[in-house]
């Protein structure tokens, strides 16, 4: 056997990747020579392991140079958690008119149709308070994953309830979905989306829950003529498939993946939408301000120089409450059906109640920064207020041709007012009058606030109704957002165009 001298280390293209290579020549006899490549130790300074980071990272970060394919990338993933919200608003919105048909086929008085609504609301509530902690064990996109599969859980529970104790429970499961879903995906968005896109994604959510609102009246519309109660219900498992099929081709949130100190998939998982510069740029940003929120609790949420913020963003999500939007979104079939309009009728004027939410929630979207803030929201407030006190004047009347209509058209009126005020000024406000080192702990007050709120208005709108007649119910409404109206009026400052320093200094001025 003869070997013959193996070649330089350029020709053998040993290159920055770190091994030096040699290839040998080997004869055995005649036969036929055979090509032999040895390594040898990695070159000196350039540790395998960390090239073959740097190689993966060169690969990940290929999308962002490539134009719009990074901005692609995170728009994706956005709409495919913003699913979530869809969800949130289908199973919120799908019960005024699943109701109708549900209280004949159980038999269901007027206390057990509050309580079958109102059970939703509990499991939110009860979702909201411990989806935090899950969320911070889990990850954003494990608990996604978790709520996409309780919200197809629940909506295939709901759909084959046998008895009303069966389709509470169903409720009360869902609830836990919409819960979590309304911590989770905003953070999740948040945190993957690049500060030029931030607001406008985050945003997606709320328009995501009233198109999810719309659909959810449509349905029940195609199926009103079957009295198809169980369709409507179970065809939430639709979405929520897709959802968790979504999430299997999304990544973590380089947030997370940095508190837990997985630096290198944090990195990989930013160099997928962004460049190399703004990745080191973004990573110190995080990681200032996680550090900077280490330092606070719960506790010090009750420091005089928070309390002005706090005080605020719980008097956005109690006058988003107070004035009464879900007793329209779940009663508002069944107080038109009360009116003199047939079940479908009811149901289709529901769809146009809808409708107008949605669009003027998109309407809106364009106009906040445009408009600011706190013009919307006082004047929205202040329109949805008049036409409170309007909704309930029209029952005084001694006769009303038509009542049914003129209600359709006040209703279509106060829902505008509300999206293009409360509606979102409860989700962007929260995330801008509290510091950012508070901020998730702070946002999360008005969260609970928003869905115990929620569940008191859903279980007492028919009650109140029989007590106090309509105009009762919608004249409470309305003097509970004229005293919502004069706090906001006095304590909100103009977020518009603002830092975030800026608008904490004015907070304090308040103490």
């Amino acid at each position: 056997m003869s070997a013959r001298r193996p070649r330089s280390a350029g020709a053998t293209g040993c290159g920055s990747g770190g091994t030096v290579g040699a290839r040998f020549r080997l004869r055995s006899g005649s036969g036929p020579s055979r090509t032999l490549r040895l390594r040898s130790r990695p070159a000196v300074g350039r540790p395998p392991r960390a090239a073959r980071h740097e190689r993966k990272a060169q690969h990940m970060s290929t999308p962002a140079t490539q134009p719009g394919a990074g901005r692609g990338t995170i728009i994706g993933a956005s709409t495919i958690a913003a699913l979530g919200g869809l969800l949130f608003g289908y199973d919120t919105g799908v019960i005024s008119a699943a109701l109708l048909y549900i209280a004949p086929a159980f038999g269901l008085s007027t206390g057990m149709k509050e309580v079958v609504v109102a059970s939703l609301l509990l499991g939110a509530v009860a979702g909201a308070m411990s989806g935090g902690p899950v969320v911070d064990r889990l990850g954003r996109k494990r608990t996604l994953l978790l709520v996409s599969a309780v919200f197809t859980a629940g909506a295939l529970l709901s759909a084959v309830a046998v008895d009303v104790a069966m389709l509470i429970v169903a409720r009360v499961v869902l609830g836990l979905a919409i819960g979590a879903s309304s911590l989770v995906v905003p953070a999740y968005i948040a945190e993957i989306a690049p500060p030029a896109l931030r607001g406008r994604l985050v945003s997606m959510n709320q328009l995501m829950i009233t198109i999810g609102i719309f659909v959810s009246y449509l349905v029940g519309y195609a199926f009103a003529e079957m009295q198809g109660w169980r369709w409507m219900l179970g065809l939430a498992a639709v979405p929520s498939l897709a959802m968790l099929i979504g999430l299997l081709f999304l990544g973590e949130s380089p947030r997370w993946l940095l508190a837990r100190g997985r630096t290198d998939e944090a990195r990989a998982e930013l160099l997928r939408t962004r460049s190399a510069q703004e990745v080191d740029a973004e990573i110190d940003e995080i990681t200032v301000a996680m550090r900077e929120e280490s330092k606070f609790s719960y506790r010090d949420l009750f420091r005089p120089w928070l309390r002005p913020a706090v005080l605020l963003g719980f008097a956005v999500a109690a006058t988003n409450q107070l004035v009464g939007v879900n007793a329209v979104i779940y009663y508002a079939p069944t107080i038109l059906q009360q009116a003199g309009l047939g079940a479908s009728a009811s149901i289709l004027s529901s769809v146009g109640i809808g409708a107008v939410n949605m669009v003027f929630t998109a309407i809106a979207l364009l106009m906040i920064d445009r408009v600011g803030r706190r013009p919307l929201l006082i004047g929205g407030t202040s329109v949805v207020i008049v036409v409170l006190f309007g909704l309930g004047a029209l029952y005084l009347l001694p006769s009303v041709q038509g009542l049914g209509l003129w209600l359709t058209g006040g209703l279509m009126l106060y829902e505008a007012a509300f999206a293009a005020s409360l509606g979102l000024a409860i989700w962007l406000i929260n995330s801008e009058v509290f510091p950012t080192a508070v901020r998730g702990k702070a946002s999360s007050v008005g969260t609970v606030t928003h869905w115990a709120l929620d569940f008191l208005i859903s279980i007492s709108v028919l009650t109140l109704i029989s007590a106090l007649t309509e105009t009762g119910l919608f004249w409470i409404y309305g003097v509970l957002g004229i005293i919502g109206l004069a706090y906001l009026y006095r304590n909100l400052p103009e977020t518009k165009g603002r830092s975030l320093e800026d608008i904490e200094r004015s907070l304090r001025k308040q103490r």
